[in-house]
């Protein structure tokens, strides 16, 4: 299994004060908000050991990873997590919704000191969606397959995964039928067989072809 190493941010770093890594979570979910993972390496940072564990949440059993991302959390200068909500992703696309979360997720660090202008944003995938969401002065750079190689970027995956299954773990609670402790809101075939029975909830996204959309699990 490949562990994510801090080479790139230290090479990025000799040209940046500090690293911001920005993930996604819930983007291809049914139901619930999306999520945008951030992390701060600072050159201080960049040469500590990666937490033992660390891997994109993707890679991390399920069970282990509240204690992961509290090493991530702990390991990082700071991190955040900002939101866009299912009924911002029927108003406004998931691609801007992405882009929504990223600019609150940053303005996060903001509010704690960080400033993001003097930093480079390594964003994991092929895809600038941070900056037509309006957050100018950034340099962002996507980077395929950040959040496997990246310290930095596995870091805001796992922080962000556990935030959100935290969150719909806590819907579930309100709405016990679509099994959302289990699916997170994803289409598995227990989810998909609730929607036929009880129709959608206000946290489903109605804009979506639910109906045709693949079972994943």
């Amino acid at each position: 299994m490949i562990e994510p190493t801090l080479t790139l941010e230290r090479r990025l770093l000799k040209q940046h004060a500090v690293i911001i890594a920005c993930d996604e979570v819930g983007r291809g979910a049914l139901a619930g908000p999306v999520a945008v993972g951030a992390a701060v390496i600072d050159p201080a940072r960049s040469r500590k050991r990666v937490p033992a564990g660390l891997r994109d949440s993707k890679l991390v059993p399920e069970a282990r990873r509240p204690e992961v991302a509290a090493r991530a959390a702990a390991f990082v200068q700071h991190s955040a997590v900002g939101w866009a909500s299912s009924v911002e992703v029927d108003e406004i696309g998931i691609i801007r919704a992405l882009g929504l979360a990223a600019v609150r997720a940053i303005a996060d660090l903001r509010a704690h000191g960080v400033v993001p202008e003097e930093a480079l944003v390594i964003l994991d995938g092929n895809h600038d969606y941070i900056t037509p969401a309006g957050e100018s002065g950034l340099t962002v750079r996507p980077v395929i397959k950040a959040d496997r190689d990246c310290a930095s970027a596995a870091a805001a995956s796992v922080i962000a995964k556990v935030a959100r299954d935290t969150l719909m773990t806590g819907l579930h609670d309100d709405l016990p039928a679509y099994g959302w402790a289990r699916n997170k809101g994803y289409a598995s075939l227990d989810h998909r067989e609730a929607i036929s029975v009880h129709g959608m909830s206000m946290h489903h996204r109605h804009s979506w072809a639910i109906a045709a959309a693949p079972t994943l699990f």
